[in-house]
């Protein structure tokens, strides 16, 4: 398959296998809402300077000479592309049916659970690459060492890193040599329901690592110690245990743990995993993806160990369906990680399309207790924020999907000024 269209092609895993495809001299178009209504332009700009041509999504892009199409489990039956490339009978591909052919052609580590795995594809990637292994990468979280949109890289040499999405149960599309499952918490479905894909995906790898996490030992696999001794220019216990994990599944690559050790000691990190924004009259401000009950607490206790005064948090909900889900996991998490600060909550972001939207943040912030919980507008946050903020504070904006939270990082911290 050489031309693909890809519909929505600026979401952070689309985008990634876009990029990939043109760098391996495929011929590639996409289209996105975002970009048709002049939203997102910056990640426009990049796929167009890795080579991919963006259309309007108005079917149009969708011509009889596409191999095949690629769509993500969010985009829905009634989009002009896809009712086109029912039109042609162009093969649909969701995005992990191809993701799996590039599996297939590499030496792949895949990194899977319910947290940690940007970050782990990173270390490995980096690693590797310290190494001299010349990898690829195809992963969600813009790693900070690399250009672009910095989500994938084809390098020159035989290993592929993945990261093995769970959400939307794609993870059992894969056949790595080397799976890696870092835990396995509530998120985007239940346990159970993650833990018998986790099965199925430890029963397609050539070798298995796994923390040993209790909610895990039912995975037969090798251990890692998520504990070991490890210095990193990024903050946080969980990042200790996920650099063990990519110790782990580099040295099944012949790497060994000393020149891991000195890799991982210049980690350039991921974008939004704990970036400091800046400082400004004495009040720091941070970007972070957290968006689960178990990353939020990380953020928060980092967030707390690093501060001598009030972490002041603001958690902006990445969907209804997930809020919904989660609400009173999350009630509980920031009531217990969050007492004695503030908590802010701007309502629930809307990327669009079809979805019942029956709740709010306001309640979950009714239900919270031991935290100065607010609801409040997007647009007040910066102006409370230079109200309340007292140097010494910690300002940790958290959520995930929407692009702008970081330029809202930026303006929090001119208000403080």
């Amino acid at each position: 398959m050489d031309n693909l269209h890809f519909v929505g092609v600026g979401g952070s895993g689309m985008s990634a296998l876009a990029v990939y495809h043109s760098q391996r001299g495929g011929s590639v178009t996409g289209s996105d809402r975002a970009f048709d209504n002049n939203e997102r332009q910056e990640i426009r700009a990049a796929l167009e300077k890795s080579g991919v041509v963006i259309v309007p999504q108005d079917g149009r892009g969708v011509s009889s000479d596409c191999d095949a199409v690629v769509v993500s489990t969010a985009i829905e039956e009634t989009i002009a592309d896809i009712i086109s490339a029912r039109k042609f009978d162009i093969p649909i591909l969701h995005r992990s049916e191809l993701l799996a052919r590039f599996v297939s052609e590499k030496r792949t580590i895949a990194v899977t659970g319910t947290s940690g795995k940007s970050t782990t594809v990173a270390m490995v990637f980096e690693v590797l690459k310290f190494a001299g292994l010349e990898p690829s990468v195809i992963t969600g979280g813009p790693l900070q060492m690399l250009d672009g949109l910095g989500n994938v890289y084809s390098g020159s040499g035989d290993v592929l890193v993945i990261e093995a999405d769970e959400s939307d149960g794609s993870l059992v599309r894969y056949h790595p040599e080397v799976g890696v499952v870092l835990n396995l918490q509530r998120d985007h479905k239940e346990p159970a329901e993650v833990a018998e894909m986790f099965s199925v995906f430890a029963s397609q790898v050539e070798c298995l690592i796994t923390a040993p996490d209790e909610n895990l030992r039912y995975l037969d696999g090798e251990k890692f110690n998520p504990v070991a001794p490890v210095s990193l220019p990024v903050p946080g216990v969980h990042n200790i245990s996920n650099a063990n994990a990519a110790i782990a599944a580099c040295e099944k690559f012949g790497v060994s743990r000393e020149v891991a050790l000195e890799a991982l000691s210049q980690f350039h990190g991921v974008s939004r995993r704990f970036n400091i924004i800046g400082t400004a009259n004495g009040v720091t401000v941070i970007d972070d993806f957290a968006h689960n009950p178990d990353k939020i607490t990380a953020a928060v206790t980092t967030a707390i160990e690093m501060t001598s005064g009030k972490v002041i948090a603001i958690f902006q909900p990445h969907g209804y369906g997930p809020t919904r889900f989660l609400r009173d996991d999350l009630i509980k998490a920031f009531s217990k990680c969050l007492a004695g600060h503030i908590l802010l909550m701007p309502e629930i972001y809307y990327a669009g399309g079809t979805v019942t939207r029956d709740i709010s943040s306001s309640d979950i912030i009714d239900e919270v207790t031991g935290v100065d919980a607010r609801f409040v507008e997007r647009t007040d946050l910066p102006e409370v924020i230079s109200e309340i903020g007292t140097p010494g504070d910690m300002v940790l904006m958290m959520g995930a999907r929407d692009p702008s939270l970081t330029t809202l990082c930026e303006t929090i911290l001119e208000a403080l000024r």
